[in-house]
């Protein structure tokens, strides 16, 4: 979460925009191709990425080796990728992919003179029955090509990337692959992952390996904004309680405390470490047990001691508590979730979420940044400024549940690699999904109040969000075509989590509320068919989607999961707010299908 705009001055460009002359669009257009970020105090950069397709096939299509007993997952996606995009064998590669309840996912690359193409991809999705159901692609027909064999060396490259960025090379092993650019060539590019740990910059520059300019980045973080406050409450006023046993053990089998091979006695595990300054400085339990029993004293500074301790203690449940919810949904080591043991069940494990409680990089925020399945997720939580003594963002578990679901949506779009929410419109709707997320552990009956977010940070009680999330439009008027005056993704993110409030009381009225939907995924309150429909729809919907694919992604994955049942419900809460049927080019539309 974003709260303070940054302000840098224009020095440099990657890339230059070219459709704002593509009439009768209107210019946010852009925020389905490009995305403008600051990245240093004199460096702006304008990315672009190819736009993606999404088809959805409803009950689903054959594929070339549907009748082939021996089919597996690799096979069939490759084979319909090529078959439907008219493609051969050596034009693409398998990525990635898992197979989860509703539906398996196959994640396959471009690939040109045997180097794969950084943002051409296509993600595939198959019923149970075998059939294709979603296709969404991104690949591209480049006008040039480069040679394949670079003449800027890895070193070179490295020195320029760090000069560039201000930042260091972290030596995550580095990776050659073509970028697709706006002018529809293609450049060869070292790509290596540059660090600042003073300024938390985490990126993936992408360094012409002929010419050594810096053509594009991957951005991996997302800015915000035992005894704890429990994650169905959302400001310390409410009350922190001790919890006994809170841990899932479907979820986490060896427990929290313990780190994938040994038990823990302080806030690391297998699927957290939570600390202050160094990963040593963690917090120990205060019993045997393990008793983690801290309770804070709001009229002392969140510095002391004491109040150090209960932020490590509940940012470590708050994560731990994500972890296993969303793992009872879907989000498992083979669907790229944050673990370091992932037990043989399939994806890279070593890459538990680490925190970094009162950070000392800033103020008044919090981020999360998430690279590739397989290195750890890092979430930083700062302290807020506003009110004597200041306030700890770690206290408040909107925004730390904010923060850890920015990991579940760039891990599940895309296959897990941490690169497919980089545009304007997709990088506004992963804002949007947390928000949503955050919402969503705090809701305790079927009742649908409206929802602030960020109240206790600014000690403000209209919260941290333009509007509070509600079905009133005299309340919060956002809508579809919002997006023709927004351009900032937090603003962007207010409008995608309003859809989604408004899509969660629909499926509540139509199937009321479930009190054990946190650990019980079968239970059929609208409450849990919302949860399943938010992971499933994030794996089908492809590499940076827009508000229409990921629409699309969550009518599919009603209909392969639920049969279909809730279409007429999300077709109406969507339509509600301008994204109906032919709603298009950031236009409302109120159209709902015939029959409903």
């Amino acid at each position: 979460m974003l709260f303070n705009k940054l302000l840098a001055s224009v020095t440099t460009a990657v890339l230059f925009s070219s459709l704002s002359a593509a009439a009768p669009w209107p210019s946010s257009v852009k925020h389905t191709t490009h995305r403008e970020r600051d990245l240093a105090s004199n460096l702006r950069l304008v990315t672009f990425h190819p736009e993606s397709t999404f088809e959805t096939f409803g009950v689903g299509i054959d594929h070339p080796l549907n009748k082939r007993a021996s089919e597996d997952l690799e096979g069939a996606a490759l084979s319909f990728v090529q078959s439907h995009l008219n493609l051969s064998d050596k034009d693409v590669n398998f990525k990635s992919g898992f197979s989860g309840e509703a539906a398996a996912h196959a994640y396959v690359r471009q690939q040109i003179d045997g180097v794969p193409v950084a943002n051409a991809v296509a993600n595939v999705a198959f019923n149970q029955a075998g059939k294709v159901v979603a296709f969404g692609s991104s690949f591209v027909k480049p006008t040039s090509v480069p040679s394949s064999k670079p003449t800027l060396t890895l070193e070179e490259a490295i020195a320029k990337a760090e000069s560039a960025l201000g930042g260091k090379f972290n030596e995550w092993p580095a990776t050659l692959e073509f970028i697709a650019k706006e002018d529809g060539s293609v450049a060869l590019t070292h790509v290596v992952q540059i660090q600042n740990d003073e300024t938390g910059a985490w990126v993936e520059a992408f360094i012409d390996a002929h010419s050594g300019e810096l053509v594009h980045i991957t951005d991996f973080v997302t800015k915000a904004s035992f005894f704890v406050l429990p994650i169905t409450k959302e400001t310390p006023p409410e009350g922190l309680e001790l919890l006994t046993n809170p841990e899932d053990l479907s979820a986490s089998p060896d427990g929290w405390n313990n780190d994938g091979t040994t038990s823990t006695t302080d806030t690391s595990g297998n699927n957290v470490i939570s600390f202050k300054g160094s990963q040593t400085a963690t917090t120990q339990e205060s019993g045997a047990g393990p008793v983690f029993n801290f309770p804070p004293d709001f009229t002392t500074a969140p510095t002391t001691t004491q109040n150090v301790n209960t932020a490590h203690v509940n940012t470590f449940y708050i994560v731990n508590t994500i972890h296993d919810i969303s793992y009872k949904y879907g989000f498992t080591e083979a669907a790229f979730n944050f673990q370091n043991n992932n037990f043989g069940l399939g994806g890279k494990g070593n890459d538990r979420v680490t925190v970094s409680v009162q950070d000392s990089a800033g103020t008044n925020n919090a981020d999360f940044a998430t690279p590739a399945d397989g290195q750890s997720g890092r979430m930083r939580m700062f302290l807020w400024t506003f009110t004597n003594p200041q306030r700890d963002g770690a206290l408040e578990n909107d925004i730390v549940s904010h923060e850890n679901t920015h990991g579940i949506t760039n891990r599940l779009t895309g296959g897990g690699t941490g690169r497919c929410l980089q545009t304007t419109e997709a990088g506004g709707m992963g804002e949007g999904w947390s928000d949503a997320f955050a919402e969503w552990t705090e809701h305790k009956d079927a009742t649908v109040p409206d929802y602030i977010l960020g109240q206790f940070v600014e000690n403000n009680s209209v919260g941290i969000r333009s509007h509070p999330y509600s079905t009133s439009t005299t309340v919060n008027p956002l809508n579809y075509a919002s997006l023709q005056t927004l351009s900032e993704v937090h603003d962007i993110g207010e409008v995608w989590a309003n859809l989604l409030h408004n899509v969660y009381a629909g499926l509540v009225a139509a199937h009321g509320f479930s009190a054990t939907a946190h650990t019980d995924p079968t239970t059929t309150g609208g409450n849990t068919v919302f949860l399943h429909l938010f992971i499933d729809a994030l794996s089908l919907q492809p590499c940076n989607p827009t508000f229409l694919t990921a629409r699309d992604a969550w009518i599919q994955a009603d209909v392969n999961r639920f049969g279909g049942a809730n279409k007429c419900t999300l077709w109406q809460a969507f339509a509600s707010r301008g994204l109906g049927v032919n709603a298009a080019n950031h236009n409302n539309d109120a159209t709902v299908p015939a029959g409903c």
